[in-house]
C-alpha cells in the first residue's frame, strides 16, 4: 500500500507538467486539451508577452497563428483587436471586437466592453467640433458648497481650471477661492492678504502663472502666486485713472495685460502685466452707445469681447479700446460671464443656462436645457477633462456639465501594460480618455477599482500618475526630400534648438530618424553638437523618401519610453508623393494617438504645413510651429513636459491560482468620474513555475 500511495503521488506530480493547460476564456469555460486547444494557448501566450513589450506586430503574428488554431475564440478575438488598435490598425481592430461580441454571450461583461470601446472609435470625430454640431451637455455631477454640517465654499462666482484637473472656485459669499480636485473635495483654501478678500468675484491666470483676483466691495484686484499666496494689489477703490469702483470680470490677453470690469464706473480698464494702468474704455461716444451693465468679458486674437446684460449683447473692441462692433445681438436674455470653446467660439452663463455663441456669423446655441428660475449661473467654465463647471451662485454649488456623447458612450479606459514579473504582486499601466482621445486627469485612487473574476483585489495601490511626470522624451523626425537638401543648414539649426530645449527641461532625444527610401536610424551624441549637425545634414535625399515609414520607426522608438512623449518633424511643409505609400494618415493618426505620442512639425523654410501635418498635428495634441518664428520654437516645446497625461500606475496582488504559471489570469478595471466610468478587461499569463 505505501509503494502503491508513493506511486500515486508521483504521478500526480508529473501529470501537470505533460498536461499543458487549457486556454481559458475570461467567463471560465475551458477549450479543452486537444491538440488545437494547445497550439492556440502556446501561441495566445506568445501574443501577450509581445504586447506587454510594446512588440504590437508580433503580438498580431502570434495571435493570428492563435486564432487559426482556434477559429472564433471570443478572448482571442479581444486580444487581437486590441492589438491592431494599438497598431494604428483602428478599422481591423472594430472587425475583431465585433466579431468577438458575436463569440461572447451577449450580456456578458465582456461583450458590453466590447460594444463601448466599438461605439466610442466609430464615434471619434477629432478633438474639435463647430457651431453646427456642438454638443448638448448634461449635468454628470455637482460640487456642493456645503456637506453635512461643514461649509466648503458659499456663492460661488467664478471658476478657473488647472492643469492637474483641479479648479479654482472663487467663493463670493465666504470671501476665500477654494481648490477642489476632481471629486469635488476641497485640498486648498486661500483668504488673501491678512485683511482677508473683501467679496471675490473673478479669477484669470496671467502668462507667467500668477493669479488674478477681482475684489468686488474692496475696489480692487489682488495678485497671487501660482498657488494662491498673495503678493499684491492692482488699483484701489475710486473714480479716477487706475481705481476702481465694483470690479467684477476679469480677462489676460495673449501679451499680458489685465482687463477689468467696472461694475460700478461701467468701463473697462487695462492694466499692464506689473499692475500699470494704461487706460479705460468703454463710456458713451460717437461710436459706441456706452455699456449699460458690463458683465462678462474675454480676449481672443487681440480682439476684446465683453457682454453687456441690460443691453444683451457682446461688444467688440481692440486692445486700445476702439470700438468694433457688436458681435452678438440677439439670442441672450442676461450675460454674466464668457470663456471660450477649444474651437474659439464664446461660451456664455445666460442666468439659468450655458449657450455656445459664434462671434463671426453671430448665431447663438444653447447647448444646456434651461434650469429652473432659482438657478444664476454667473460663471462658467472648461476644466481640463472637457466638462463645463458652471457657478451656481444662488444655489451655492458648482454644476459638472459633460457632453452627452460622452456620458453615453462613458469614459474610455485601457490596460496598456501589465508586469508580473514580481507576481503575485502585478502593475498595470492604465489610461483614461473622453470619447474624444482627450485624456482624463487628475484621478486618484478612490477613481479606480481593480477586480479579479468580479472579485475586488488585494493591496489596491495607485502608484503614479502621469500628468506629475516632469520628463519628456522625444523622437526627431527628418525630412530627406530634395527640398530638405537645400534646408541642411537649417535643419541643423532645428535639431541644435530642440536639443537644447529638451535638455533645458529635463527631457531627452530617445532617436533621430531619417525619413529616406527606408527609414534610418542616426547615431548622435546629445552632449556633442557636431554630431547633431552631421545627423541633421545626414543624406540620401530623394523623391522617393518615406513619411510613413518614418513615422511609424519614430513612433515606435517611443513606445516603451516617458508618458510625455512626441516626435518632432523637421520639414519643409510638404509630405511627397510617397508619403502614405504604406500606411494611410488615419493610421498613423490612429497609431499616435492611440498610443498617446504628440505630433510636432518644426518648418524650416517658407512654405506652409500641408493639411496632413495640420490634422496629425491637431488630432494628437501637437503644434505645427515656423524654425524663425520671433518667440522661437522653445517656449512651444517646453510645453511638452506640462502637456497633461491620462496615464496612471496601479498595482495590487493577485488572489488566483497559477495552476503552475500556466493559467490565463483575467483583470478588470473599472474608472468612476461623478457619473462617467469606463471599464476594460485585460489578463496575463504568470511567471512559469
Amino acid at each position: 500500500m505505501k509503494r502503491c500511495g508513493a506511486y500515486l503521488r508521483a504521478l500526480l506530480l508529473i501529470i501537470p507538467l505533460i498536461t499543458p493547460a487549457p486556454l481559458y476564456s475570461q467567463q471560465g469555460s475551458a477549450l479543452g486539451t486537444d491538440v488545437n486547444a494547445l497550439n492556440a494557448t502556446e501561441s495566445f501566450r506568445t501574443g501577450l508577452e509581445a504586447y506587454n513589450r510594446y512588440a504590437f506586430n508580433e503580438a498580431i503574428l502570434s495571435l493570428e497563428q492563435a486564432l487559426s488554431y482556434k477559429p472564433g475564440e471570443g478572448l482571442i478575438l479581444d486580444w487581437l483587436g486590441k492589438a491592431y488598435y494599438r497598431s494604428g490598425m483602428e478599422e481591423i481592430a472594430l472587425r475583431q471586437w465585433y466579431a468577438a461580441t458575436h463569440a461572447y454571450p451577449p450580456a456578458s461583461p465582456e461583450a458590453v466592453i466590447l460594444n463601448s470601446k466599438i461605439e466610442i472609435v466609430r464615434g471619434r470625430r477629432g478633438l474639435f467640433f463647430t457651431m453646427n454640431d456642438a454638443p448638448r451637455y448634461v449635468e454628470t455631477g455637482i460640487f456642493a458648497g456645503r456637506f453635512d454640517k461643514t461649509t466648503v465654499f458659499s456663492q460661488p462666482s467664478s471658476v478657473l481650471a488647472c492643469d492637474d484637473g483641479s479648479v479654482w472656485v472663487v467663493a463670493y459669499g465666504s470671501n476665500e477661492i477654494v481648490k477642489l480636485d476632481v471629486n469635488g473635495i476641497a485640498r486648498v483654501r486661500r483668504r488673501g492678504p491678512i485683511s482677508g478678500f473683501d467679496r471675490p468675484y473673478d479669477i484669470v491666470r496671467g502668462l507667467d502663472g500668477r493669479l488674478y483676483v477681482s475684489e468686488f466691495r474692496g475696489g480692487r484686484i489682488s495678485v497671487l502666486s501660482e498657488t494662491g499666496e498673495w503678493l499684491s494689489y492692482i488699483g484701489k477703490k475710486g473714480l479716477g485713472r487706475g481705481e476702481l469702483v465694483g470690479p467684477a470680470a476679469l480677462a489676460c490677453d495673449e501679451s499680458g495685460y489685465i482687463y477689468a470690469v467696472e461694475f460700478g464706473n461701467k468701463r473697462i480698464s487695462k492694466f499692464d502685466p506689473d499692475g500699470e494702468f494704461i487706460h479705460s474704455f468703454g463710456k458713451r461716444d460717437d461710436s459706441f452707445p456706452g455699456f449699460l451693465l458690463p458683465t462678462g468679458l474675454i480676449v481672443k486674437d487681440g480682439v476684446i469681447y465683453a457682454a453687456d446684460g441690460i443691453a444683451k449683447k457682446i461688444y467688440m473692441f481692440d486692445s486700445d479700446g476702439a470700438y468694433l462692433g457688436t458681435a452678438i445681438d440677439t439670442g441672450l436674455n442676461a450675460p454674466e460671464s464668457l470663456k471660450l470653446f477649444p474651437d474659439g467660439n464664446l461660451l456664455v452663463a445666460d442666468t439659468n443656462r450655458i449657450l455656445a455663441a459664434d462671434p463671426y456669423s453671430g448665431i447663438v446655441k444653447e447647448i444646456t436645457a434651461p434650469g429652473n428660475s432659482r438657478i444664476r449661473y454667473i460663471g462658467a467654465g472648461f476644466d481640463k477633462n472637457g466638462s463645463i463647471l458652471a457657478a451656481d451662485f444662488n444655489g451655492n454649488e458648482v454644476d459638472v456639465l459633460a457632453a452627452v456623447g460622452d456620458v453615453a458612450s462613458g469614459l474610455f479606459v485601457q490596460i496598456d501594460r501589465i508586469v508580473n514579473d514580481d507576481f503575485p504582486k502585478v502593475s498595470l499601466e492604465i489610461s483614461v480618455q473622453d470619447s474624444r482621445r482627450c485624456p482624463i486627469v487628475g484621478l486618484d485612487a478612490r477613481n479606480f477599482m481593480l477586480s479579479e473574476r468580479g472579485y475586488p483585489v488585494a493591496d489596491q495601490q495607485l502608484l503614479g500618475v502621469g500628468n506629475s511626470i516632469r520628463t519628456t522624451e522625444i523622437a526627431v523626425l527628418l525630412e530627406r526630400s530634395p527640398e530638405a537638401a537645400v534646408l541642411q543648414n537649417d535643419f541643423a539649426g532645428a535639431l541644435n534648438d530642440i536639443n537644447a530645449t529638451i535638455r533645458e527641461s529635463n527631457g531627452t532625444i530617445a532617436a533621430i530618424i531619417s525619413a529616406g527610401i527606408q527609414p534610418v536610424r542616426e547615431r548622435f551624441d546629445a552632449a556633442v553638437p557636431s554630431s547633431l549637425a552631421t545627423a541633421a545634414r545626414a543624406g540620401p535625399y530623394s523623391l522617393a523618401w518615406r513619411f510613413d515609414l518614418g513615422l511609424r520607426l519614430a513612433a515606435t522608438e517611443l513606445l516603451p519610453r516617458s508618458k510625455k512623449r512626441a516626435v518632432v518633424f523637421v520639414s519643409s511643409g510638404e509630405l511627397g508623393e510617397m508619403a502614405f505609400e504604406q500606411y494611410s494618415l488615419s493610421e498613423l493618426t490612429a497609431y499616435l494617438a492611440n498610443n498617446n505620442i504628440a505630433f510636432y512639425c518644426i518648418l524650416a523654410g517658407n512654405k506652409d504645413a500641408s493639411d496632413a501635418i495640420l490634422y496629425l498635428c491637431r488630432e494628437t495634441g501637437g503644434e505645427a510651429l515656423r524654425l524663425y518664428r520671433p518667440q522661437g520654437i522653445g517656449p512651444a516645446l517646453k510645453t511638452l513636459v506640462t502637456e497633461l497625461s491620462g496615464a496612471y500606475s496601479l498595482s495590487y496582488r493577485s488572489g488566483l491560482s497559477t495552476d503552475f504559471g500556466r493559467a490565463f489570469l483575467p483583470i478588470t478595471a473599472e474608472v468612476h468620474l461623478l457619473e462617467r466610468s469606463g471599464r476594460d478587461e485585460s489578463g496575463y499569463f504568470p511567471p512559469l513555475e
